[in-house]
């Protein structure tokens, strides 16, 4: 299932590179690249253009949405409930096993402190 998870993957970025490209043509205020475009202009006419490069840019994140939800639906499960930090630690001795807590204990209370015994009073002579 991996390889249909790379497969996913690879479209994602290949339609978030092409969704940038299309905004980036898009006309904003000051014009835009699409003014840079006059044989497409005047092919299809300025209104005709627009609402192409809009209905991509639409097609492109619904496009987005439905290849992002199908690859959370074949992403690899984990194999097991042990930590990968926990298994490298305990793997290379990077922590003093000694002193390392494992990572679901619960905190400890500090044990309270004695007080130093009171000296006897002195007897009365």
């Amino acid at each position: 299932m991996t390889g249909i998870y790379s497969l996913f993957v690879v479209l994602i970025v290949i339609v978030a590179i092409l969704m940038i490209l299309i905004v980036l043509i898009q006309e904003s205020k000051g014009g835009g690249l699409s003014s840079q475009f006059a044989g497409g202009n005047a092919m299809l006419g300025v209104r005709k253009t627009t609402n192409a490069i809009e209905k991509l840019t639409w097609g492109l994140a619904a496009a987005m949405v439905v290849l992002s939800i199908l690859c959370a639906y074949v992403a690899p499960q984990a194999a097991g409930d042990a930590s990968v930090i926990e298994n490298a630690a305990t793997k290379t001795q990077t922590t003093n096993p000694v002193n390392a807590q494992p990572f679901n204990a619960a905190q400890q209370p500090a044990p309270a402190a004695e007080t130093p015994a009171q000296p006897a009073p002195a007897a009365a002579e």
